[in-house]
């Protein structure tokens, strides 16, 4: 199901940046220089939003392959508490989880499967930035 949100995401991509490079091709043929400021900053604009969201997708495809990997072998981290409603780690929890599997990462720093534990406990935690650096970080250990 994801593979096909990917796939519509990079097919609006798509169509964006050929919608963007028309849009700047008409605003340069106004020839005004507000039009031409906007052109310009259409062809700017457009490839980096076009990079932002392939990064992304990258992103998103490795941290999928690492955690089909550690699932594969059973290395996920169990679930040891009650979770709230929403699915997430109790508030009370948390803290304690995250110094756990922290300090198994910590104890191993080249192993990116504590790396990608320690995402998925942050994660479940609600510290989402703090879980994509974790899971980037074992992204960069696992190609290593």
């Amino acid at each position: 199901m994801s593979r096909i949100g990917v796939g519509l995401m990079a097919a609006a991509l798509l169509v964006y940046l050929a919608v963007a490079v028309w849009l700047a091709v008409m605003f340069f043929a106004v020839g005004t220089p507000v039009s031409i400021g906007m052109g310009i900053a259409l062809i700017v604009l457009a490839p980096i939003g076009a990079w932002a969201l392939v990064r992304e997708m990258q992103f998103g495809f490795s941290a999928d392959r690492l955690g089909r990997t550690l699932d594969a072998e059973g290395g996920m981290p169990p679930v040891e508490t009650e979770l709230t409603p929403s699915g997430r780690i109790a508030r009370a929890d948390a803290d304690a989880l995250i110094a756990r599997y922290s300090a198994e990462a910590d104890a191993a720093p080249e192993d990116w499967r504590a790396r990608y534990r320690l995402g998925v406990v942050q994660d479940a935690s609600g510290r989402r930035k703090d879980a994509r650096a974790s899971i980037r970080q074992a992204i960069r250990l696992a190609r290593s």
